[in-house]
């Protein structure tokens, strides 16, 4: 099976998940082999390009399937950013699905050398500092495309100030593919 076939079936069990919320009648979502092996996937929701939601899992934790139907929902009606989708908003809500790769653990020996390792356009990064993570998936490469700022965003997302930096931070990347529907 194809890469497009698994982002289709991929596509179809996120928007079918959101349907069934709203009790709304979806062809069946296309199986797909991969969708019972584990896998971590994050649902990003768009109306007019736009972000109405996302929500994703950093590691693959239970099977695929399960994982891109949970996080359509979440991304629907669970992202503190915005209120919970509407079933009128439904058939103007965009879905895209990313599916990632294991994250793999930097080592760098201070914040230069990180930024020279750093992949703009490829890598999804995981900042964490204690208690303080958040993630970027690659994809924000594009609305953010200086390094410098894509870190500081990223910083102020985990709560911390956009210059922080300590020897104590961890940084793991990883890569999607990705998935969109047309519009």
């Amino acid at each position: 099976m194809t890469s497009d076939e698994l982002g289709n079936a991929l596509l179809a069990h996120a928007r079918s998940a959101i349907a069934d919320h709203f009790g709304l009648a979806e062809p069946s979502a296309p199986q797909h082999e991969a969708l019972d092996r584990p896998g971590a996937t994050f649902v990003t929701l768009t109306q007019n390009g736009q972000l109405r939601g996302c929500i994703g899992s950093i590691e693959a934790h239970r099977p695929l399937g399960r994982d891109v139907r949970e996080n359509a929902l979440a991304a629907a009606f669970r992202d503190p950013r915005f209120s919970p989708l509407a079933a009128r908003e439904y058939g103007i809500t965009r879905v895209e699905v990313s599916l990632l790769t294991p994250a793999v653990a930097m080592v760098f020996v201070d914040e230069a050398d990180f930024m020279a390792k750093l992949r703009p356009g490829v890598d999804g990064i995981v900042f964490q500092y204690g208690r303080h993570r958040s993630t970027f998936l690659p994809q924000v490469w594009e609305s953010l495309p200086d390094p410098n700022l894509f870190m500081q965003q990223l910083k102020r997302k985990a709560g911390l100030p956009p210059n922080f930096w300590h020897e104590s931070v961890a940084i793991a990347r990883y890569e999607v593919a990705k998935w969109k529907e047309p519009v």
